[in-house]
């Protein structure tokens, strides 16, 4: 897969985020710009051709739903791919109807992320590794697990930060957090 002639748009507010996915980018091949609001991006698409984007579902007070159509306007064989640490079927539905190739959670890997920009499948036909599908829906203990460990790793492993966003006590949350649900 050759990726050095692609121009990549990624657009995040979060910087650490938008730095990783650049360097990770960049490092593959692709030439990178990057952007941190909705109006940057907006700019951005109005002078620069674009082959593909990674988009930020939330991007501030914005949406990088919005980005979707100036980006095809642009070029219309762009690959644009949705990124979310919040996601749902409702916003995956709109992002597709919208136009986006792809919906993806993060953390995404880098290799996964390569494979939606070009358009190739993330796992070979040959050789599917493909996870198990469990027949049971996750508890709520695993599932309060995973939100806290997301509200997190947005607030970079700060125990404070996390109590205050999850509006609970830091001692509540460390206790939370010392109680790994089973299965895991």
């Amino acid at each position: 897969m050759n990726t050095s002639d692609r121009r990549l748009l990624i657009v995040d507010d979060e910087t650490g985020t938008r730095n990783m996915l650049e360097r990770a980018m960049t490092r593959r091949g692709f030439t990178t710009f990057i952007a941190a609001t909705v109006a940057d991006a907006l700019a951005l698409i109005a002078r620069e051709p674009f082959d593909c984007a990674l988009l930020d579902l939330k991007i501030d007070h914005d949406s990088g739903l919005e980005l979707i159509a100036p980006l095809r306007a642009a070029n219309p064989q762009a690959r644009i791919i949705l990124l979310t640490g919040y996601s749902s079927i409702p916003t995956a539905v709109a992002a597709i109807k919208l136009g986006a190739d792809d919906y993806l959670c993060k953390p995404a890997g880098g290799d996964q992320l390569v494979a939606a920009l070009v358009g190739e499948p993330a796992h070979p036909s040959n050789h599917p590794d493909l996870p198990e599908i469990s027949r049971t829906p996750p508890s709520v203990n695993r599932l309060a697990w995973e939100h806290i460990q997301r509200v997190l790793a947005e607030n970079d492993g700060n125990i404070s930060a996390t109590a205050r966003a999850l509006g609970m006590h830091r001692r509540t949350l460390q206790r939370k957090l010392q109680k790994r649900p089973k299965g895991q």
